[in-house]
């Protein structure tokens, strides 16, 4: 029989220093909650390698907090502000559906970003419902862990619940939200968003957070700015060629979705291209 495992000691060890950079790129709010989650699939493998044991956990328990009706121990949920080139227009965008709940830090000092998708409307939201549906959610856990064995940088699932709920799109589908993982949720709009309110301090800001996040061999560099441009085109180009070798193409690629750690974000329309034809479309 196993022995329960609680929340309070299941591994977690949150910190939120995103939320220093700059009060413009965040709103702080707590997921909403939902009536009645359950869970769907838990990535244990994955929990184990961010320090968390889960396994114990009761089936409530699992699902209360998957789907933030409760917030693991040190949780400062919030939603991110960032902007992005979409289909050619400039855009002021944000998490219209997402909660980060915190930066768990790993037994060996790894930091990956812990996210909620679809757990409600934010700031951001303009005139969404911040709701999610069960396929697409399921959809983006297999095909990130799918891209992450395939050996293509990606952000990760950790668990998907449905919530109990119905959310209403061309027909009514049921309610769900993804648990993300991430090594950030730093864009290259993130920096368009400070750019644009001429926030040349929480540029500077965001710059020297970025280098220590993903670049601190640059730390000595002489032009810090010039070389840290140059890893994320590098890390930009070495992604999209990964995805060319697999076929895999990314149906939303704006600046909002283009992580500076050289991830894949963002599985909404996409598909993998079994034979090569020019005109397929995502």
């Amino acid at each position: 029989m196993k022995n329960n495992v609680s929340l309070s000691d299941s591994g977690w060890n949150l910190q939120s220093s995103y939320t220093q950079i700059s009060d413009k790129l965040f709103s702080e709010l707590k997921p909403d909650a939902v009536t009645n989650p359950s869970t769907v699939i838990v990535n244990n493998e994955l929990a184990e390698k961010l320090g968390l044991n889960l396994k114990g956990i009761s089936e409530e328990d699992l699902s209360n907090l998957f789907s933030g009706n409760s917030l693991p121990h040190g949780s400062k949920p919030f939603a991110q502000a960032y902007a992005g080139h979409q289909f050619g227009q400039f855009t002021i965008l944000g998490d219209g559906r997402a909660h980060i709940v915190g930066e768990q830090v790993t037994p060996e000092g790894e930091i990956f970003d812990i996210q909620y998708k679809g757990s409600g409307r934010t700031p951001y939201s303009r005139g969404g419902d911040g709701k999610a549906a069960l396929g697409p959610m399921l959809r983006e856990y297999l095909i990130s862990e799918a891209m992450y064995y395939l050996g293509i940088p990606t952000t990760r699932s950790l668990a998907v619940v449905e919530t109990g709920e119905k959310v209403y799109r061309e027909v009514p589908l049921k309610g769900s939200i993804l648990t993300r993982v991430a090594s950030s949720h730093i864009r290259i709009g993130t920096f368009q968003f400070l750019a644009a309110h001429k926030d040349y301090e929480g540029m500077k800001s965001l710059l020297d957070f970025s280098i220590k996040r993903h670049f601190s061999n640059l730390k000595f560099s002489e032009n810090l700015a010039i070389e840290f441009i140059k890893a994320v085109m590098q890390k930009q180009i070495n992604l999209i060629v990964e995805w060319m070798r697999v076929g895999f193409i990314h149906g939303v690629m704006n600046t909002d979705n283009s992580t500076i750690s050289g991830e894949t974000i963002d599985y909404g329309p996409c598909a993998f291209m079994d034979h090569y034809d020019a005109n397929t479309v995502f």
